[in-house]
């Protein structure tokens, strides 16, 4: 029979009786929520004293969950759905949830958060089994702050006692370009602008594997890394339409996010590309700029570890010299008959570092007549930030009187001989 109202948690208006165990329960028939329950006695001597029982306390236990629990369920339930992951993905991420609303660290924090830690369960989750999320894909879905869901996820982690393992930047580049509309031909996306995802991945975990050898990865957020890689890395393929491309213009066509450092990462691996090509004897002919260079990312990587291991050689108390031409420089053949590791004579301790210079990016053939190139240091040793003035010393340590009072302990340095005497009067008439 049906009943007047809604329910309150699908707002359905097919709500009926409900006969359970000889008991009326008003029941919605859409999402089987129980609204209200009759009452029944459990044994012979509350019959008889005519007190009823609700069913729920007659068998010991609460069979219907709280609001707040299940709506965060669902919450759960619908991000592991949009994400695809696994049913057994779904099922870790819930009883944490569970266990979480459980402790009194989450009883009485705001309703935004309660929402977030469902994110953060469904997140803890992916780490653990190893599955490629980050932090900013969840608050992109969840509509988030980041700092805000860090702190939450930072408290489930210390509270539930929970490890959780670092994402290497091999599955960070996988998922981040995952994420591009490079690949599918698009509305928006020229033809010249589409891309191979395989080829794009390759290029791109060199690039970031040549940053990370080079002391731009440590300390730093790796998404404006990965992002500038990418961006330098689908010029290369194809660098006849595209060196014209900004950075800017790039994120666009890709559908991603430009973070703020991108713009700075990309001039410093520009720099570190511009010092290694300075390195290789068939390009010593061409001018190269922070354009031109683009187009030899490929043997540079090829050649990465000769190059670099040149180059950090020079850093062990070497003295940095201008080089002559003819000599530092790498033969395309002799690269192509010796291996990566090995340095051929002469090599090894005339070649300036891979670094491009402070001031702009003049041509190769400039620097090895007397350019100098800039030692391949961190970044933090080649721009070094402004350090704070030290506070001005105290009254009594800027102005000594002599007339200090000395400790029984520190009398015996200032006792001196009978020589020491002369001369320090000698000293003071002069």
């Amino acid at each position: 029979m049906a009943a007047r109202g809604r329910c309150p948690e699908c707002g359905s208006a097919a709500l009926v009786e409900d006969a359970h165990y000889a008991q009326q329960q008003l029941v919605c028939a859409a999402c089987g929520c129980v609204l209200a329950e009759g009452l029944l006695t459990t044994t012979y001597t509350e019959e008889e004293h005519l007190r009823e029982v609700a069913y729920s306390q007659s068998t010991g236990q609460k069979e219907q969950l709280s609001r707040c629990l299940q709506r965060g369920i669902r919450r759960v339930q619908d991000l592991c759905k949009v994400l695809q992951l696994p049913a057994v993905f779904e099922e870790t991420a819930v009883s944490y949830f569970q266990r979480a609303l459980q402790l009194p660290a989450f009883h009485l924090v705001s309703l935004e958060k309660k929402e977030l830690l469902g994110g953060c369960c469904v997140f803890v989750t992916c780490r653990q089994r190893n599955w490629p999320l980050t932090m900013g894909t969840i608050c992109s879905l969840l509509y988030a702050k980041q700092d805000l869901f860090a702190s939450v996820y930072l408290s489930l982690q210390k509270e539930l006692g929970l490890s959780v393992p670092a994402l290497s930047l091999a599955d960070l580049v996988t998922t981040h370009l995952n994420s591009f509309r490079l690949f599918q031909p698009a509305a928006n996306v020229p033809a010249p602008f589409l891309e191979d995802k395989e080829k794009l991945l390759a290029r791109t975990m060199g690039i970031v594997e040549l940053a990370s050898e080079t002391w731009l990865v440590t300390g730093r957020h790796p998404v404006p890394i990965v992002t500038a890689a990418a961006f330098l890395a689908w010029q290369s393929l194809q660098p006849g339409p595209r060196l014209s491309c900004p950075l800017a213009w790039f994120c666009r066509l890709a559908g991603v996010d430009l973070p703020p450092p991108a713009h700075l990462r990309l001039k410093e691996l520009l720099e570190i590309l511009l010092g290694m090509a300075s390195q290789l004897s068939w390009l010593r002919g061409f001018t190269l700029d922070k354009k031109t260079v683009v187009k030899h990312i490929g043997d540079l990587l090829q050649h990465r570890v000769f190059l670099l291991k040149n180059a950090f050689s020079q850093q062990d108390g070497e003295e940095q010299h201008d080089t002559a031409p003819g000599q530092g420089s790498l033969d395309k053949d002799s690269l192509d008959k010796d291996s990566p590791g090995q340095d051929s004579p002469g090599q090894g301790s005339s070649s300036s570092p891979p670094v491009a210079q402070d001031k702009g990016c003049p041509s190769a053939g400039k620097r090895q007549r007397g350019g100098t190139l800039r030692p391949l240091l961190p970044p933090c040793l080649i721009h070094p930030r402004k350090r704070l003035r030290p506070a001005a010393p105290s009254a009594p340590d800027s102005a000594p009187t002599g007339d200090e009072p000395i400790s029984d302990s520190e009398i015996e340095q200032y006792l001196r001989s009978p020589e020491e005497i002369r001369a320090f009067r000698k000293a003071k008439a002069w």
